[in-house]
């Protein structure tokens, strides 16, 4: 074999262990692409002795080692490479000139194979330095994105608005704390469409995309015992545009304007207070003293009675409205619901003489302990009891009403359940019950549910009604895990 030929096969042998060294990570990288870019620098050398017809290729293939080096290494390792390239052929052609007759060449020739090395190796120091700087700059800017998705994700994920990100097949992007709430939802994977988690929710959006893409398109939706309001947005323009959905509780909106009115109309109360209370209780003082007088008739009598009637009402409301309006902060208690609503049903059925099978007690074996101000707790209990003693009609017959404390069988959290064998609340009165001054009784107040409401959400409690096809009136205390 030739000289050539045997350098080939040389190199390749060596390229090849090279390949193995580098899968068993030893040496290390920078000792790596060193003893490349040399073996390479030598074996084109020995190459262009071997074949001088070829020497502006191989020239040609040094300067790529050279540049490839300079690129791969930083600093003064660049300027050995181009010096050892350039003195490998300065002694290629030093000594084909004096010991080869047919030396092919000149040291002109070689000269500019110096410059050429020289010349890559500083325009790949300076490429490497830039390439460095770009990346260090890249770094930085991925640390700062890095940061500002994690503020994002962090921002989405503690906002009370439900936020679903969809891409253009209705698949989950992203969905927050809110949203999985206010849909019911208990596991949620990235990818799922929408249709699979909430259909109705889907079904509504199905319903918007014929609308202008620009529009963002508001509606309701009913899922499972509350009404959402969804408002759907476009991300971009066209059909593979994906959509962002924005969900909220529609009781919310309209607890935030009740909220506001009660707050305005606690400040009227508390200004004008004195004001009623003073003059009222002259009145009914008054009236307590005419009463007593022998001289009246039963006509008489009967306007007393009603003056006494009406004066008790107004201040029983305007209690309860002073009562909403300085509402304070609970102050959180561990409680056992069932020594505690054992004590509370003995307390009800002292009070209103009835017996066990009239107030039922339903509480499970294992303790079932809730974190609650127990002021607030008997008042909100009180307010269902009583509502419950009202409408069951113990008057008419044996009714009945019942307090069944249990762990929740889908979320495992502590509820307390009151239900009456009456004749139940239709569903477009059932819409309303909670809402302030809405009674269906003459003489009511029309506050007593919306007070317990109030005060179970803020012990971080729900109330709510639970529809059901038996007669009957049920409301659930849910408490959280």
């Amino acid at each position: 074999m030739t000289f050539p030929t045997w350098v080939s096969l040389i190199y390749a042998v060596l390229v090849l262990f090279g390949t193995f060294l580098q899968s068993a990570k030893w040496p290390t990288r920078e000792e790596q692409v060193q003893i490349a870019v040399f073996l390479d620098i030598i074996t084109f050398t020995l190459l262009m002795h071997g074949d001088p017809t070829s020497r502006i290729g191989l020239g040609l293939l040094l300067a790529i080692a050279v540049a490839a080096g300079s690129l791969l290494m930083e600093g003064r390792l660049s300027l050995a490479f181009a010096s050892l390239a350039t003195l490998g052929v300065l002694t290629q052609q030093i000594y084909a000139q004096f010991y080869l007759v047919s030396a092919a060449g000149s040291l002109t020739q070689v000269g500019l194979f110096g410059m050429t090395f020289f010349t890559v190796a500083l325009l790949g120091h300076v490429l490497y330095r830039r390439i460095q700087q770009t990346e260090l700059i890249a770094a930085r800017h991925k640390i700062d994105f890095n940061n500002l998705s994690e503020l994002n994700e962090f921002i989405i994920q503690s906002m009370g608005t439900g936020v679903l990100v969809l891409d253009e097949k209705q698949r989950l992007r992203l969905i927050n704390g809110a949203a999985i709430q206010l849909l019911g939802l208990s596991r949620i994977a990235q990818g799922e469409r929408l249709q699979e988690v909430a259909p109705k929710l889907a079904a509504w959006l199905d319903t918007k995309t014929a609308a202008p893409a620009h529009q963002t398109q508001t509606g309701g939706v009913q899922v499972q015992d509350q009404e959402i309001r969804p408002t759907c947005h476009p991300l971009g323009e066209g059909t593979d545009a994906g959509t962002i959905v924005f969900l909220r509780d529609n009781q919310e909106l309209i607890r935030e304007a009740q909220q506001i009115k009660l707050a305005s109309l606690g400040r009227l109360t508390a200004s004008i207070a004195h004001n009623i209370r003073n003059p009222l209780s002259s009145v009914s003082h008054a009236g307590q003293l005419l009463a007593e007088s022998p001289f009246l008739r039963a006509e008489d009598q009967h306007l007393l009675d009603i003056i006494r009637r009406n004066s008790e009402r107004i201040n029983d409301t305007i209690e309860s409205v002073l009562q909403l309006s300085r509402r304070n902060e609970s102050t959180l208690e561990q409680i056992e619901l069932g020594g505690w609503l054992g004590e509370f049903c003995a307390e009800m059925r002292e009070m209103h003489g009835l017996s066990e099978k009239r107030v039922r007690l339903v509480v499970p074996e294992a303790p079932l302990t809730v974190e609650m101000d127990p002021r607030h707790l008997h008042q909100i209990m009180s307010n269902l009891c009583e509502n419950a003693l009202k409408h069951a009609g113990f008057a008419q017959g044996p009714d009945w009403i019942e307090v069944r404390a249990q762990a929740d069988p889908a979320k495992g959290n502590p509820t307390v359940e009151v239900a009456d064998g009456g004749p139940g609340i239709d569903p477009e009165t059932a819409r309303e019950i909670f809402e302030p001054f809405f009674s269906t009784s003459p003489t009511g107040i029309g506050l007593g549910l919306h007070i317990a409401k109030e005060l179970s959400e803020t012990n971080g409690a729900k109330l709510q009604y639970i529809a059901q096809e038996d007669p009957g009136s049920r409301f659930r205390l849910s408490f959280p895990v």
